[in-house]
């Protein structure tokens, strides 16, 4: 879904097992081994809040730093995913069970892993709360819950997935659901949604819509397909160069984009969707559809609404610059719970990771923190079956590019990059924290000019 780097990577999580092979569940019997269901000390020199991408690099930073016994990650859930992937399980180009790895297979060696949801946070006390009221202090704190999704914010979900016609590549449990609607497609409306919310891989609600108009051309039902694109945005991407490439490819293929259109009704039983018009305040439209993909609103975990560590929204407040907490300075946040105004990619905590071990590194020396994030994220946009463009971009929405080449071009070298290369990238490199994004790479490619 978004990119690691050049990688491809959204921040991965959370869900249950249930879709995965007997095999995959029976990994974890031999694998845990630093699980622990509760903590085994009451304190740790480094505590890491979320098992997911972020944590999961910082823990293996840290662990360098400071020893794994003095590292500790909570984190609930036995299953880490590779969330990138889903953008080609939902297009049938992959399966779902390659995407999963046990968490204690990910888990740094020696590194304590609690299994526990985190209720509460008391920076001013250095100490969290856990479930069943277990405290934990710590020196050192780094946040990296990711971001919720909210699909019972649109009435009629999530109940009408068990109907058939409607998908959403965002979740474990109905990511399989959207290839099985694109292959039962026959005559109609294909609509595919972007919430009026902050979301995760803001590049993922338009791939698969690619994908599935290049599945029906290669199936002979293109003709039969009105493709719409139904955005709560007024642009169809937030930087120029890679949106002007965009608009092209949509008007090539003639798909239908509806700007300022937000998804708040699936009355799933009559195949219909109900969006509200931004522009028009009170006025809904109501469209059927032979298949609908739906991209979920999203926010800030609840534990951090309302918390001392967040903002007014509830995401992390941290320095877009060094990722240390405005108020806190042993509070650190990493990925998609902050607040950093860059797209939530596993591409942006990548590059943050970097930065992140230098500035905590620093801190432990009393020194004031020296490493400067730029905003890098990156998002490889699928648009079809063996063709990719790679976005690049800092904070500033300014191409931020890897290789000497334009990368506003669809590349048959990027999308298997993006399919093959970077999830051996991803499990071997970015999760052991070794890989702190492309920029050594860059500016290798560019001569040192970038």
């Amino acid at each position: 879904m978004s990119a690691i780097g050049v990688v491809s990577s959204c921040s991965c999580l959370r869900p249950g097992v249930w879709l995965l092979k007997p095999g995959m569940q029976k990994m974890s019997s031999f694998s845990l081994h630093t699980a622990a269901r509760c903590a085994a000390k009451d304190y740790y020199e480094v505590l890491v809040l979320g098992g997911g991408t972020g944590g999961i690099t910082m823990s293996a930073r840290m662990k360098r730093k400071v020893g794994a016994g003095n590292v500790a990650v909570v984190e609930p859930s036995k299953t880490h995913y590779y969330q990138p992937l889903w953008t080609l399980v939902g297009g049938g180009a992959k399966q779902l069970a390659t995407s999963a790895r046990p968490t204690g297979s990910v888990m740094p060696k020696g590194v304590e892993w609690i299994k526990s949801r985190v209720t509460a946070l008391d920076p001013d006390k250095n100490c969290v709360w856990l479930e069943n009221d277990i405290k934990i202090s710590y020196k050192y704190l780094i946040i990296a819950l990711g971001i919720s999704l909210h699909y019972e914010k649109i009435k009629g979900l999530p109940e009408g997935f068990q109907h058939p016609k409607i998908g959403s590549n965002y979740s474990v449990h109905t990511v399989e659901k959207t290839w099985k609607a694109l292959q039962d497609f026959k005559e109609g409306n294909a609509i595919f949604t972007f919430p009026n919310t902050p979301v995760k891989c803001a590049g993922a609600p338009q791939k698969i819509m690619y994908l599935s108009e290049a599945y029906w051309r290669k199936t002979g039902k293109r003709s039969k397909a009105n493709v719409m694109f139904n955005t709560s945005l007024g642009v169809i991407f937030g930087v120029k160069k890679y949106a002007d490439a965009l608009l092209e490819i949509i008007k090539e293929r003639n798909i239908a984009v509806n700007y300022r259109r937000n998804l708040v009704e699936v009355r799933a039983d009559k195949q219909e969707a109900v969006f509200e018009n931004l522009d028009k305040p009170g006025v809904t439209e109501v469209h059927q559809y032979e298949m609908l993909h739906v991209t979920p609103p999203m926010g800030p975990p609840d534990v951090l609404i309302n918390s001392p560590v967040s903002d007014e929204i509830g995401w992390v407040d941290v320095d877009k610059e060094t990722l240390q907490h405005k108020k806190y300075p042993n509070v650190f946040g990493i990925g998609d719970c902050t607040n950093l105004p860059t797209s939530k990619t596993a591409a942006a905590v990548a590059a943050q990771s970097g930065v992140l071990d230098k500035t905590i590194s620093l801190v432990m020396k009393n020194q004031l923190p020296n490493k400067k994030y730029d905003g890098y994220t990156s998002c490889p946009l699928v648009t079809g079956y063996n063709k990719v463009i790679l976005a690049e971009f800092d904070y500033n929405a300014q191409p931020l590019e890897t290789f000497p080449i334009d990368q506003s071009k669809e590349r048959v070298s990027m999308y298997h990059m993006k399919a093959d290369m970077m999830p051996l990238l991803y499990w071997n490199a970015l999760l052991k924290g070794y890989w702190g994004g492309p920029a050594p790479v860059r500016k290798l490619m560019h001569l040192g000019f970038k």
